[in-house]
């Protein structure tokens, strides 16, 4: 969409504790959208202010160096690179995957159905770099391979556990939230997050496998149906789980325990500011670059709608008519705040969209304005920033387990049914199970307090309750999703008209 078809929304000015005072750049008007929507602005002020003062906010994330002149000191495309590596590898297993096992012809073994997975998270960009991206854009994308947006990535080395230097938990001993050990049976240690991805990914190898030979997962409900080959019939969608835990175990565990966190010298907000060898930015800077990358919003993310964001519309904001993945592009996280900002009840808006973002800008604004050392006032005010985008993006995720709880109880109504489909409950509680197992990996996480983790993941347990259940069983399976949703309300303080009612309706 041209950008003259945009809104203009209101940028506000959030005002620190500290002695900064943040000011933003720009126009702004209002409307009712409930989302910042600003004009596109690369108007960035270097100032010398090191020692607390006026910072001035543009309104894009867009931030020029310090260091070498007219160049820009935003970079994060390895967070880009990772979120398409997700992304890939979801369109493999939703539509290739399935097609290799029915053409039976590469694929002798279930091994080369595992392998075939592994070469999205173990990937080797030596090898494989030149590979053709599958994620489309309109208009084309910029980058049509890998290494057109950066190399030497995979998604292992990143896996919640094996970047561990700012880890504030074992992940190999203390990693929570799946006790079902039958995943664990076709290979993979549950008991780390990657050990359950790869439990994932050998089941659906095996599934698949089993196709190729002739034998599709049959659908227990609907006799004589059979499910698609990433649908287990005991109700997981290997697809959804896989995306979602991939997309809390890397992107928000590296976001919230590494890039964002201030608890490890020489990491995170402890990096230093000073230049980075001959880099156009520091380690500071790029360690604040690659949190909201993590994040995955495009840098003028204030100036879409929410219901553009939800809807997958992209600007071609530098008008070379092409969407740049990296600066033009919104993934994950991004994209789930707006759905849930437009799913918000009247009278109990939510605006994560714009609390995450507008945090994610100012707190960059003031590593920008600060010299090689923070003072006390400028690491105080960066960390309020910190704070407010970490639990915005977590808020996003909180409510979209709201969002799957209510669709879980919505598909179990249907139970005894022709409009039941095992497919999609299997599909919207996979969604509810892989993204809530991820709240364990901030260190502050309002989940993370006394024992409401391991108390939501025994309600919502590690596959549904299906409609052969025992009544009693069912109707018990209820109760607990409508009591994990309200651990979800008190833990965030959503608003009741968010969450729904006993039948998962008038809510997220």
């Amino acid at each position: 969409m041209p950008k003259a078809n945009l809104m203009t929304k209101t940028f506000s000015i959030l005002v620190l504790s500290s002695a900064l005072l943040i000011t933003a750049c720009g126009p702004s008007d209002e409307n009712n959208d409930n989302h910042a929507n600003h004009a596109n602005h690369d108007n960035h002020d270097n100032h010398d202010n090191h020692d607390g003062g006026e910072v001035n906010v543009p309104e894009t994330y867009t931030f020029e160096s310090r260091f070498v002149e007219g160049e820009s000191s935003v970079s994060y495309s390895g967070q880009t690179a990772r979120h398409l590596l997700i992304n890939e590898l979801n369109l493999y297993i939703g539509g290739q995957l399935e097609d290799d096992a029915l053409s039976n012809t590469a694929f002798g073994s279930q091994e080369d159905f595992y392998s075939a997975l592994l070469f999205y998270y173990e990937f080797d960009s030596d090898a494989d770099g030149a590979t053709e991206l599958q994620t489309s854009t309109e208009p084309s994308a910029k980058q049509a391979t890998f290494n057109d947006v950066s190399t030497e990535k995979d998604l292992v080395g990143k896996t919640a556990g094996n970047d561990s230097v700012t880890d504030h938990k074992d992940w190999s001993t203390e990693f929570a939230g799946w006790s079902d050990a039958s995943i664990a049976a076709n290979g993979g240690d549950i008991g780390s997050p990657e050990g359950l991805l790869r439990a994932y990914m050998n089941t659906l190898a095996t599934q698949a496998y089993d196709l190729s030979q002739g034998t599709p997962v049959a659908d227990p409900i609907a006799d004589g149906e059979t499910l698609p080959v990433y649908v287990t019939p005991t109700g997981l969608d290997l697809k959804q789980l896989t995306q979602k835990f991939l997309l809390m175990s890397i992107a928000f565990s590296q976001g919230a325990d590494d890039y964002l966190d201030s608890s490890t010298d020489g990491k995170g907000l402890r990096a230093s500011n000073a230049q980075d060898g001959d880099s156009a930015y520091s380690p500071l800077e790029h360690a604040w670059d690659e949190g909201f990358g993590y994040f995955g919003a495009a840098r003028d993310y204030a100036a879409y709608t929410d219901q553009q964001i939800a809807d997958g519309d992209l600007v071609d904001t530098d008008g070379d008519g092409a969407i740049d993945f990296k600066t033009e592009y919104n993934f994950g996280a991004s994209v789930n705040a707006a759905k849930r900002d437009l799913g918000s009840a009247d009278g109990a808006k939510t605006d994560f969209t714009e609390e995450a973002f507008q945090a994610f800008v100012t707190g960059r604004a003031i590593i920008s304005a600060a010299g090689d050392e923070l003072t006390d006032e400028q690491m105080a005010s960066l960390e309020e920033q910190r704070d407010i985008a970490v639990s915005a993006w977590e808020k996003a995720i909180a409510a979209t387990a709201v969002h799957y709880i209510n669709d879980t109880l919505q598909e179990m109504n249907k139970f005894g049914t022709e409009d039941y489909d095992f497919a999609t409950h299997a599909k919207v509680w996979s969604e509810l199970k892989g993204f809530s197992l991820g709240f364990q990996f901030n260190p502050t996480s309002p989940m993370n307090e006394g024992s409401r983790f391991t108390d939501f993941h025994t309600l919502i347990k590690d596959a549904p309750v299906l409609p052969d259940a025992e009544e009693a069983d069912i109707a018990s399976y209820r109760e607990d999703l409508i009591e994990a949703r309200a651990l979800l309300g008190d833990a965030y303080g959503f608003d009741a008209a968010n969450l729904g009612d006993e039948n998962g309706e008038n809510g997220w």
